[in-house]
């Protein structure tokens, strides 16, 4: 009989394993969407250096969380030898992998709202300072019960915040930052002319589609793989994110009219909203969350570009920032018993604790972006910036031409 459980559980841990690191594959995935979807809506001179920005921030974000992050957020190190960081199939470790996405997915939502006037180094020493500081720290509080807040908010609110796979906790706190970020690097030069907004149109519509479907299949293993073992796993989530998506589909096309960059972040829109409470909604509940999101998402792009002057290249600020807080709060409103969800939550509770999130990452943005531009200057030159960081920072374009 004990070699029978052993072997049950020898089992067990070894599908978990797999499992996680099943998730953490296609959230790792989900970085080639980021990079395309940058790639295909800057300018064709800043093509190379969206692909460049996205591939080495995620490195940065690996080094950094592994020996700082994670430790500030779950007070785990890997210091112990091989033997003991395999134990239980290496669960752990790949556990590391799964949140270890999660955080490089920070920089790689800045980076969109940053794009074609940074320069490279300082912007990366930024980026790995909000994976090795800023976000763990929130992301702690939140998945790790660090200093009582989720206590209190249960004893004040009758529940804690809850965050299933990081409305807030990653994007809304990777969308805050990217607020600060752009806010302290200014608008590019010339997007603005006589109080008037001037098109920058898009370099590669294929490109940027690309990346959205990427993203879009990604965000799966995203939300139904943080129950991170097999026996937590839930269709519900799987159908709750997919009528999200649809959602924001939906309604981006008819308040976008027709427009295919809103068309392809809306779906993005949708998923960003319903991580919160992907396992707690009802399938309708998601889908009018989803729609929601779609349509802050274009009303929100277009009075932040054209009326507000926040030059946010991929509109990160209300992609992320913006639906991830919607998403917050509606785990609260839709995930209610009342409206068919599971219940469990708490408005108040999902409120304070959005905002929480907010607070932290703006501080933290405008403290690490500040600091950086304070100390080292974290915009091209005007001459830079003309040319294109393409030429002016990796020395080489994106396509050759033969003719010359």
């Amino acid at each position: 009989m004990e070699t029978i459980n052993s072997a049950v559980e020898t089992l067990v841990q070894s599908s978990n394993t797999l499992f996680i690191l099943m998730g953490a594959i296609m959230v790792f995935a989900m970085h080639a969407g980021f990079a395309f979807l940058e790639v295909g809506t800057v300018r064709h001179k800043n093509q190379v250096n969206a692909l460049v920005k996205i591939m080495t921030d995620f490195g940065f974000s690996a080094v950094v969380y592994f020996f700082v992050g994670y430790w500030i957020a779950y007070d785990v190190t890997f210091f112990a030898d091989a033997a003991t960081l395999a134990e239980g199939n290496g669960y752990e470790l790949v556990k590391f992998f799964f949140l270890m996405t999660f955080a490089a997915a920070i920089p790689a939502i800045i980076s969109g709202g940053v794009a074609e006037r940074a320069r490279f180094y300082p912007m990366l020493i930024a980026a790995a300072l909000c994976v090795g500081l800023v976000y763990p720290f929130f992301e702690g509080i939140i998945w790790n019960g660090n200093f009582g807040f989720q206590g209190w908010l249960e004893e004040t609110f009758g529940a804690g915040f809850h965050d299933f796979a990081g409305s807030v906790v990653v994007h809304g706190v990777g969308g805050w930052i990217g607020l600060a970020a752009v806010l302290v690097l200014g608008s590019r030069k010339g997007r603005y002319r006589n109080d008037r907004v001037v098109a920058f149109p898009p370099s590669n519509i294929p490109f940027l589609a690309l990346g959205a479907w990427i993203l879009c299949i990604g965000w799966f293993g995203f939300n139904v793989m943080s129950a991170q073992t097999l026996d937590g796993i839930s269709g519900l989530v799987a159908v709750n994110s997919l009528m999200a998506m649809v959602g924001g589909i939906i309604v981006a096309t008819l308040l976008g009219k027709n427009d295919p960059g809103f068309i392809h972040n809306g779906p993005l829109a949708g998923l960003v909203a319903i991580c919160a409470g992907s396992d707690v909604l009802h399938p309708m509940g998601s889908l009018f969350v989803g729609g929601i999101a779609g349509a802050l998402f274009v009303w929100l792009f277009t009075l932040a570009q054209n009326k507000w002057k926040i030059d946010d290249v991929l509109g990160v600020w209300p992609l992320h920032g913006l639906c991830g807080a919607w998403g917050g709060i509606a785990a609260g409103i839709f995930g209610s018993e009342a409206l068919g969800g599971l219940g469990g939550v708490s408005l108040g509770a999902q409120v304070v604790g959005t905002l929480a999130g907010i607070a932290v990452a703006l501080i933290g943005g405008f403290l690490v972006y500040g600091i950086v531009n304070a100390v080292a200057g974290i915009r091209l030159d005007e001459e830079d910036e003309f040319r294109g960081a393409d030429l002016s920072i990796h020395r080489i374009e994106a396509t050759s031409d033969d003719r010359k």
